[in-house]
């Protein structure tokens, strides 16, 4: 055995290869390198550069949205902007007119108070005058009846009478308003 171990020994060490095996070694190698490098690597490339143009696709994509989204809101705040300054106008608007209403019905209702209370002293002057025509009647017809028993004859002349009760009433007028 000892003769074996040294015949191996002589020959080249396990670790090294043959120069045959090394050379075919490299051959194969050169093959595959070869043959991955003519069909697999533009396949590679191909797929990657597809994937860079999505993302960059994508990413464009993804800016123009954002810019679009941007100019959207924009847009609406805009619009949001000119509804609320709208409705604050028509609030202005239906509180001016409110007011004018209100001022309005204020002034009808003083022109009504005014028309009543015109109307009530007109009626309260018609009564008066009324009550100072029958008033008038009531004490002449008084005033010739006890004439009438006084002197002791019979006053029923109208004309004397109206005449006569017109002097006496007038007389008392000009009293009261010398008293006055």
């Amino acid at each position: 055995m000892n003769a074996l171990f040294l015949a191996a020994a002589e020959e080249q060490p396990p670790i090294i290869p043959h120069l045959d095996e090394l050379v075919v070694g490299l051959i194969a190698f050169a093959i595959v390198f070869g043959f991955l490098a003519k069909k697999l690597l533009p396949n590679i490339n191909k797929v990657l550069d597809e994937r860079r143009e999505a993302i960059e696709g994508g990413i464009e994509k993804a800016e123009s949205a954002q810019i679009e989204a941007q100019s959207v809101l924009e847009q609406y705040k805009a619009q949001l902007a000119e509804a609320r300054h709208e409705a604050a106008r028509l609030r202005q608007e239906a509180q001016e007119q409110g007011a004018a209403i209100i001022a309005e019905m204020k002034a009808e209702g003083q022109r009504q108070r005014e028309e009543i209370v015109a109307a009530g002293h007109a009626q309260i002057e018609a009564d008066r005058k009324a009550a100072a025509a029958a008033l008038r009647q009531d004490v002449g017809k008084l005033a010739t009846d006890l004439a009438g028993k006084l002197v002791g004859e019979s006053l029923e002349d109208v004309a004397r009478q109206s005449r006569t009760i017109d002097r006496f009433l007038d007389e008392l007028e000009e009293k009261a308003e010398a008293a006055r």
